[in-house]
């Protein structure tokens, strides 16, 4: 017990946040009070991101965070819940550079978890249409598949 300790204290310093810098927290709601108020509640958190590559398409992403002892100094794994929507906030234009295809480009992740769990959203350019697509999935699988959510902005 003594070792392990000092092992998580350690892996709680060397664990940085993986989402993108440009990350912004919208707001949150308390899901439930833990610990009789002492300790941070369980959370549904919207968070806002812009698409790195993009200009003007913002999207955002709501997740469950747990709460108590545990989601209050980051060990706790966050439950695959999420939702996701993006928005065009001016006229979009695509890049020369972007990913086409049918694997996309990976634009944006967030740690669920102390190790190995991730939100990430994978971006799609559905040229057919006009459209652009995002879609959000969980670096977990759950019963043989991840959790997912997609969105979809039109550009002209």
């Amino acid at each position: 017990m003594k070792r392990a300790l000092p092992c998580l204290l350690a892996a709680l310093l060397l664990a940085g946040p993986a989402a993108a810098d440009d990350t912004t927290r919208v707001g949150r709601v308390n899901t439930a009070i833990t610990n009789l108020g002492l300790t941070r509640s369980h959370q549904v958190v919207v968070e806002r991101f812009n698409d790195p590559a993009i200009a003007n398409v913002s999207c955002y992403v709501s997740q469950a965070r747990t709460g108590g002892l545990a989601g209050m100094v980051g060990v706790a794994e966050d439950p695959t819940r999420f939702s996701l929507s993006c928005a065009a906030t001016g006229p979009i234009t695509i890049p020369e550079g972007v990913r086409r295809g049918e694997r996309g480009e990976q634009i944006w992740e967030a740690s669920s978890s102390l190790f190995f769990k991730e939100t990430r959203v994978q971006r799609f350019v559905d040229e057919e249409r006009q459209v652009l697509v995002y879609l959000a999935w969980s670096s977990r699988l759950v019963e043989g598949s991840p959790f997912n959510a997609v969105a979809a902005v039109p550009y002209r």
